[in-house]
C-alpha cells in the first residue's frame, strides 16, 4: 500500500517562515513537519511515498531525497501552478497505481498510528475525523455507525473535522480532467452513495496553519522529552 503527503501549499499564514522555506520544511522540535509523517509512515511499515509540491518544492526533494535515509523510497509530483487538493492526487495517480492509498496532509502534527490503515477499503474513501478544534468548531462531516455524512445534509448530529488523514480509492477520481479542483466535492458526491466510511481519533492532532499552533506543536514535542 503507497502513501501520499500533499506539501504543495505556500502556507501563508506561517509567513516570514514561509517565505524562503516550504511549508512542510519548517521545523518543530528541530525536525521538519513533513518528517514526522514519513517516519511514522516507516514505522507502520509503508515503503512507498508520493509527495506532491509546488511553492520551494525543489527544497523538498533536495533535503529528502530518495528518502533511504528515512528507510522509503520517495517519488514527486512536481505542480508547475498550484492544483488544489483534488487536482494533486490526479496529477499524482499514475505514481500511486490502482490501489487504495494513504492521504495525509503534510501541515498537521499527529500520533495518529498509520499502520491502522492497512486494512481493506470498503467503499470509495475511508476518512480519520477529529473532534472539532476551537479554529473550526463547526466541523466538517457527520460519523454514524462507521459511516460518514455530509454536515450539510442536515443531520441532526454533532459533526466532527477532517483530520487531514484518510485511504482513497483512486476509483473516486474517475472522470475528473486534469487541473485544478478541490477533493471536498468528490468526497461529498461519494457520501452521498454510501461510500465513504470513518472513524473517530481522540489523540495528538494538530493543524499546523499558524504560529500560534506550531508552538503548540513545540510545547508538546518538549514535554514528551
Amino acid at each position: 500500500m503507497k502513501a501520499m503527503i500533499l506539501a504543495a501549499g505556500k502556507g501563508e499564514r506561517l509567513r516570514p517562515l514561509t517565505l524562503h522555506t516550504p511549508k512542510p520544511l519548517v521545523k518543530a522540535g528541530g525536525v521538519p513537519l513533513i518528517e514526522y509523517h514519513l517516519r511514522g509512515l516507516a514505522a507502520a511499515g509503508f515503503t512507498e511515498v508520493v509527495i506532491n509540491h509546488a511553492w520551494l518544492g525543489q527544497q523538498i526533494e533536495d533535503h529528502l531525497g530518495d528518502g533511504v535515509r528515512l528507510g522509503l523510497s520517495i517519488a514527486y509530483s512536481a505542480e508547475g501552478e498550484p492544483l488544489e487538493t483534488g487536482g494533486g492526487i490526479f496529477q499524482a495517480l499514475p505514481l500511486l497505481g490502482d490501489q487504495p492509498f494513504v492521504l495525509v496532509n503534510g501541515d498537521i502534527f499527529t500520533d495518529y498510528p498509520f499502520a491502522e490503515l492497512r486494512l481493506p477499503l470498503a467503499g470509495l474513501a475511508h476518512l480519520v475525523l477529529v473532534d472539532n478544534p476551537g479554529h473550526h468548531q463547526a466541523g466538517d462531516f457527520c460519523l454514524r455507525d462507521g459511516q460518514v455524512d455530509d454536515a450539510q445534509s442536515g443531520q441532526d448530529q454533532p459533526c466532527l473535522t477532517y483530520s487531514g488523514i484518510a485511504v482513497l480509492s483512486p476509483a473516486l477520481f474517475d472522470g475528473c480532467q486534469a487541473g485544478a479542483f478541490k477533493l471536498a466535492p468528490l468526497l461529498r458526491a461519494a457520501m452521498a452513495r454510501g461510500q465513504v466510511s470513518g472513524e473517530r481519533f481522540a489523540g495528538c492532532w494538530v493543524d499546523v496553519g499558524t504560529h500560534e499552533r506550531l508552538a503548540e506543536v513545540e510545547q508538546l514535542l518538549a514535554a514528551r522529552h
